[in-house]
């Protein structure tokens, strides 16, 4: 006769997909399970973690929803559930969400986006390619138009930003940088609608970002450093008491 363990306090406040959910991450902090590695099967891992089969599925989907896990139907190792790098597009859906759903106090947000932008530029001007300028030039070149609609010009200023943290050459710099700038994009979207003073906005936005364009073409990251913190400050002074 098996005798039943009891489960940790810790376990218990669990939902049995969550207690899976719980042993696959420690294992990945703790380099037991790493890319290309395989979850043991279905009927193996409710056993061990004392969980329904059920509960198992739940979490593996959870997981390949997160892109964590890559599941096949097979016999041997062309089979199973396996452990895969999270694609950056995933990892920036999930940070965009948390951002937007977790409502963070506005001045918090606002430090940690200069931080990271002026991470961004200094490393762009460092190593943008002619590619990465390239964008960037055709993005200002819509927003210069003085007849451009207000959700095409959030839109190419959004774009502008993600591209300069592109250009850093830093994925994870990238991801983050693009989740918080994408996260804000609607609600500067409705700043946006609602000034009248837009065309006097939509001025001091052109030359903030061609300011800092040219710093990162030249090549110059202190300069670039110092534009897209005025820039950033300044923009959201002005949406944030513009009439």
């Amino acid at each position: 006769m098996t005798t039943a363990h009891p489960l940790p306090e810790a376990r218990e406040s669990r939902r049995a997909f969550e207690v899976v959910l719980a042993w696959v991450e420690e294992r990945i902090l703790a380099g037991d399970l790493g890319v290309g590695d395989q979850l043991p099967a279905e009927r193996d891992l409710a056993q061990q973690l004392e969980v329904s089969r059920s509960a198992v599925r739940e979490a593996v989907r959870t997981l390949q929803a997160q892109g964590v896990v890559r599941s096949s139907v097979g016999a041997g190792a062309a089979g199973g559930t396996t452990i895969t790098s999270v694609p950056s597009d995933a990892l920036g859906r999930l940070l965009r969400l948390h951002v937007s759903l977790t409502h963070f106090e506005l001045p918090d947000v606002l430090e940690v986006r200069i931080a990271l932008e002026r991470l961004s530029v200094r490393l762009a001007a460092a190593h943008a390619t002619e590619d990465d300028l390239e964008t960037m030039r055709g993005l200002l070149e819509t927003m210069a138009d003085p007849d451009v609609d207000r959700r095409v010009f959030n839109n190419h200023d959004t774009a502008f930003h993600v591209a300069l943290a592109r250009a850093a050459g830093n994925r994870l710099a990238t991801d983050l940088t693009a989740a918080i700038r994408e996260s804000m994009q609607l609600p500067i979207l409705d700043r946006f609608r609602t000034l009248a003073s837009w065309d006097d906005v939509a001025d001091e936005l052109r030359r903030d970002h061609q300011a800092i364009f040219d710093a990162v073409a030249a090549g110059d990251g202190d300069a670039a450093q110092e534009q897209v913190e005025t820039h950033i400050r300044s923009a959201w002074a002005a949406l944030s008491t513009g009439a």
